[in-house]
């Protein structure tokens, strides 16, 4: 597969935003994930359910590996690309690094909790047996205004 242009980037994310704004039928913070196979179609989508499941692990990050996992039998997603609206936290970087994945793209920064270059940068750490290739920022306006337009309405 060729490298995606900026222009597919941004249809790629558009896909993570529809997943994302599709939180707002519950209380989970709209974060929203999906995973493309090494040509470029939709393998798994995942959105934050944290809430919604009562699920410490409900995050879009996780629930899109597993779903692109079990579509291809195997844990290793090691030609796919995962597109997210947010910077992975500590946790999703993990999953990502134990699923092998090995390009990550994603919107909004997080300077709370990121772990792909903000905070922490789990992903490219040399130390560790995988790294990551990072591309951040990608339509982070539009991620980032879906993260503050959700906690503006819920601290009133």
């Amino acid at each position: 597969m060729a490298i995606p242009t900026a222009a597919e980037r941004r249809a790629q994310m558009e896909l993570a935003l529809v997943e994302a704004r599709a939180c707002a039928h519950s209380d989970d913070v709209p974060v929203g994930a999906v995973i493309f196979d090494p040509q470029g179609a939709v393998l798994a989508t995942g959105r934050n359910t944290k809430e919604r499941d009562q699920d410490p692990l409900g995050h879009a990050e996780v629930l899109a590996i597993r779903s692109a996992a079990e579509k291809l039998g195997s844990w290793r997603l090691t030609d796919c690309t995962l597109v997210v609206t947010l910077e992975p936290c500590v946790m999703c970087a993990g999953a990502i690094l134990a699923a092998r994945i090995p390009t990550v793209v994603y919107g909004a920064f997080d300077e709370k909790a990121g772990a792909a270059g903000s905070v922490y940068d789990l992903l490219r750490d040399r130390r560790l047996n995988h790294q990551v290739e990072v591309i951040s920022g990608i339509r982070a306006d539009e991620c980032g205004q879906l993260l503050t337009e959700f906690f503006r309405e819920k601290l009133g």
